[in-house]
């Protein structure tokens, strides 16, 4: 099975094992021909847009230059959440710890989107660690608030593991503008460049252009698109999964269209769509992914709950949190609603999507 919860440098190229049900060989990832099995009944037949998959060869590296490809992107996610984060850190450029520190702090998170709960338990967290090292240094103090966050985070950080099933079908949500699709096109790389095949799904029949957009997507990453001219969402993604089966991909993208949560006919689409990627293979969708901005705030956090209670969520990823005062939102969803953060981005280019990890996320916040 392949495992996100890090990336890993390249490796030497090693001898090929057999294959197995958790492994992908070349063998493997150029099986399955292009047979599609029939369409749904819909009126409208499938557009396959083909792109074959080309591995690219292993690059032997120093094993000394290994970290540098983590540390460039905490550099970036620490001037991603400079705004955040130099809000917050200003509160210990005093030299006393005591009850207005606090409440300047207070303010801080409250002014990130921390949120009210969250905040209450981070400060509380704080004082009982204070008081247990007796810290007298408001530098200390900032060190222990890392702490305090990193343990509030960790639930979040969680793997996305691929390979568990063949295809597995990942459908992906969000409101329209959050970076849904551009998150598919980062995702799909990511998939790629640790040898999995994927194959994309084009159901955003709603937004003009969508499918043009992930056609786009497509060919950066050298994959095949499955799309219909004008089709029905649902019949598009059960197209996908059947031709991913045939084709013996690895993982099926599902693209769905942007929704409001109070779009309550929209939102059953949704619902429609996985009933119906549940019939082409009953065990799919096996990753329900709900994409939000960072800069929404307060409002990321009322969208994962209405999204979870719709669709029933299995991880997030977190877009647009370079340039943004309300990073803390993620304190927020650890607290109040806390589904698993697989991937968080700083950027638009397609190395600006990383795995989440709570240490380094605190570390950024206050950095």
């Amino acid at each position: 099975m392949f495992s996100f919860f890090r990336k890993k440098p390249p490796t030497p190229p090693t001898p090929p094992a057999p294959a197995s049900a958790h492994a992908v060989t070349p063998a493997a990832l150029s099986a399955g021909g292009s047979a599609v099995e029939p369409a749904a009944q819909t009126g409208a037949l499938p557009q396959v847009l083909p792109a074959p998959f080309v591995a690219p060869a292993p690059v032997a590296a120093p094993a000394a230059a290994a970290p540098e490809p983590r540390k460039g992107w905490l550099d970036k996610l620490k001037a991603g959440l400079r705004k955040t984060g130099a809000s917050i850190a200003t509160v210990f450029t005093g030299t006393q710890i005591d009850d207005a520190l606090y409440e300047d702090l207070e303010t801080a998170l409250l002014m990130a989107d921390t949120g009210v709960k969250a905040t209450e338990h981070l400060l509380a967290d704080l004082k009982k660690r204070v008081k247990e090292q007796k810290t007298t240094d408001p530098a200390a103090v900032k060190a222990l608030l890392a702490d305090a966050i990193t343990d509030l985070l960790k639930p979040l950080q969680k793997p996305l593991v691929i390979g568990e099933f063949k295809p597995t079908v990942i459908m992906v949500a969000g409101v329209n503008g959050a970076g849904k699709t551009t998150s598919i096109g980062k995702l799909t790389r990511h998939l790629a460049n640790d040898g999995a095949t994927v194959l994309l799904a084009a159901a955003d029949t709603f937004r003009a252009a969508a499918r043009e957009q992930l056609a786009v997507w497509a060919d950066r990453n050298t994959v095949d698109i499955i799309t219909q001219e004008g089709g029905d969402p649902a019949a598009v993604s059960f197209d996908a999964v059947t031709a991913g089966r045939a084709r013996g991909r690895d993982v099926v993208l599902v693209d769905t269209a942007g929704r409001l949560p109070t779009q309550l006919h929209l939102m059953e689409e949704l619902r429609k769509i996985k009933r119906v990627v549940q019939k082409a293979d009953a065990t799919a969708p096996h990753e329900v992914l709900l994409v939000i901005d960072g800069n929404t705030g307060q409002n990321a956090l009322m969208q994962v709950k209405a999204f979870d209670e719709a669709l029933q969520l299995t991880g997030l990823v977190i877009t647009k949190l370079d340039g943004t005062a309300k990073g803390g939102v993620l304190c927020a969803i650890a607290r109040e609603k806390p589904v698993p953060v697989y991937f968080i981005g700083v950027g638009e280019k397609l190395e600006d999507l990383e795995t989440f990890d709570a240490r380094e996320f605190a570390q950024a916040l206050l950095a």
